[in-house]
C-alpha cells in the first residue's frame, strides 16, 4: 500500500515537472520562432534592397576629352560621327567609274551655269567657247528636256547636264547650286542663254573684278544692240568699270552721294557674277518659288560682303549684248519676226514678273518687321 502511494505520488510529481518544463520551453520556442520569422523577413527585405541597388547602379565614366569639345561646332546630324570622317563640302568634279582618275595639275576654280534650250544652241556654243575648260566647270540647266542633241558639241562630255521642263535658272540654281557644293570655286557665273559675247574675255574679266574687289558684278551691256532695263548696267565708253550712275531716273536723282538702287549697288539678273561668299548669301535670299528674279536684283547689295557702293560694279571694258529673247526659248530670228503670239507671251511674262516683284517686296517687309535681331546696315 505504501509502495503504491509512493509510486503514485512520484508519477504526479513527474507530471507536474513535465508540465512545468513545457511551460518554460514553449515560450522559448515561440520566441525563437518569432525571431526566426522576423529575421527572415528582414533578411529578405535587405536582399531585395541589395538586388535593387545592383540594378540601379550607374557607371560614372570620367570625361577625358579636351574642354574645347564642349564648344566645338559640328554640322547638324554628325554629332555621332568622328570629326575626321565628316565631309561637309563637295564639288562638281566628275569621277571615273574605274577608280583610275588622272591627276590634274589644277582643278577649275570657277563655275559657268546657264539655263539653256536647244533653240539657243548657237548662242550657247559661242558663250561656252569664251570660258576655257581649264578654269571653268560647265553646268547646263536644260529647261526643254533636250540633252542628246547637244552631243555634237566638243565640250558636251565635260558639261554637267541637268534637266527639268520649263524651269528658269533661278529654280535650278536654288536646287543644284547649294553653297556647300560650289564652295570650292571662287566665282559663279549664272548667265542667261541670249547673250552676245563677241567683246567679252573671261580671263580679263576675272582679273578686273579681283583687282577691283567686286563680290557681285556683271559685264556692261552694249546700249546699241541690247535690251537695257537700267541705266546703271549700260556700258560707259572708255571706262574700265563703274559703280554708280549720275543722272535723274524717274523720281530719283542719282548723284555721287547715292547709296543704293537704282543709282548704285546692284546688277541685273541676265548675267550676274558672284564671289563664293556673296553667292552663299544670295542663295539663301532666293525664294523657293522665285521664277524670273524680279525684286532680287535691288536687294543683292545686302550680300556684297560690305559696302555695296564699292563691292558691286559693272565692268565696261568686257561688255556683252543682251538680246532679250522671250523667256524659256525663242531665237533671234524669231524675235525679229514679231508676232501677236510672241507679244502675248511677253505681256504674260511681264504681268507675272510684276506679281513676283510685289510678292518679294512684301516678304522682305514682313521679314524685316518680324526679325528683332536684324539691323539694316545701309541706313
Amino acid at each position: 500500500m505504501k509502495m503504491k502511494m509512493s509510486t503514485s505520488k512520484s508519477s504526479m510529481i513527474e507530471s507536474r515537472n513535465h508540465k512545468s518544463c513545457l511551460r518554460r520551453v514553449l515560450p522559448v520556442l515561440f520566441l525563437l520562432s518569432a525571431g526566426f520569422f522576423t529575421g527572415s523577413v528582414l533578411l529578405f527585405s535587405d536582399y531585395k534592397q541589395m538586388i535593387s541597388g545592383w540594378t540601379s547602379v550607374k557607371v560614372v565614366v570620367r570625361d577625358t576629352r579636351p574642354e574645347t569639345c564642349e564648344t566645338e561646332k559640328r554640322p547638324t546630324g554628325t554629332e555621332t560621327l568622328p570629326k575626321g570622317i565628316v565631309s561637309s563640302l563637295s564639288d562638281m568634279e566628275m569621277r571615273s567609274l574605274w577608280g583610275d582618275d588622272k591627276k590634274k595639275t589644277e582643278k577649275p576654280k570657277h563655275v559657268l551655269a546657264m539655263a539653256v534650250g536647244i533653240k539657243q544652241k548657237l548662242s550657247v556654243k559661242k558663250i561656252v567657247q569664251k570660258f576655257p575648260s581649264t578654269d571653268f566647270v560647265l553646268i547646263l540647266f536644260h529647261y526643254d528636256g533636250i540633252i542628246d542633241e547637244w552631243r555634237d558639241m566638243e565640250w558636251h562630255h565635260r558639261a554637267i547636264h541637268i534637266s527639268a521642263m520649263n524651269q528658269t535658272k533661278w529654280w535650278f540654281a536654288k536646287r543644284f547650286l547649294h553653297p556647300d557644293i560650289v564652295s570650292e570655286y571662287d566665282y559663279i557665273f549664272l548667265w542667261d542663254e541670249d547673250l552676245g559675247v563677241d567683246d567679252f574675255h573671261a580671263g580679263r574679266y576675272l582679273s578686273i573684278i579681283k583687282e577691283e574687289g567686286l563680290d557681285i558684278s556683271q559685264p556692261a551691256l552694249d546700249p546699241e544692240s541690247s535690251e537695257v532695263h537700267h541705266h546703271l548696267t549700260t556700258r560707259k565708253h572708255g571706262s574700265r568699270i563703274h559703280r554708280k550712275v549720275v543722272r535723274k531716273i524717274g523720281q530719283t536723282r542719282c548723284d555721287e552721294n547715292s547709296k543704293g538702287p537704282p543709282c548704285t549697288g546692284f546688277v541685273e539678273m541676265m548675267a550676274p557674277v558672284f564671289s563664293k561668299a556673296s553667292w552663299r548669301c544670295t542663295w539663301h535670299m532666293i525664294q523657293n518659288d522665285l521664277v524670273h528674279g524680279w525684286g532680287l536684283d535691288f536687294q543683292l547689295g545686302y550680300c556684297a560682303q560690305g559696302d555695296r557702293t564699292k563691292n558691286v560694279g559693272i565692268v565696261d571694258s568686257e561688255y556683252i549684248v543682251h538680246y532679250g529673247l522671250p523667256t524659256l526659248g525663242g531665237s533671234a530670228s524669231e524675235k525679229a519676226q514679231s508676232s501677236s503670239n510672241q507679244s502675248a507671251v511677253r505681256l504674260s511674262v511681264k504681268k507675272w514678273s510684276f506679281v513676283e516683284l510685289e510678292r518679294f517686296k512684301n516678304r522682305w517687309k514682313k521679314a524685316v518687321k518680324d526679325d528683332e535681331c536684324w539691323t539694316d546696315t545701309f541706313q
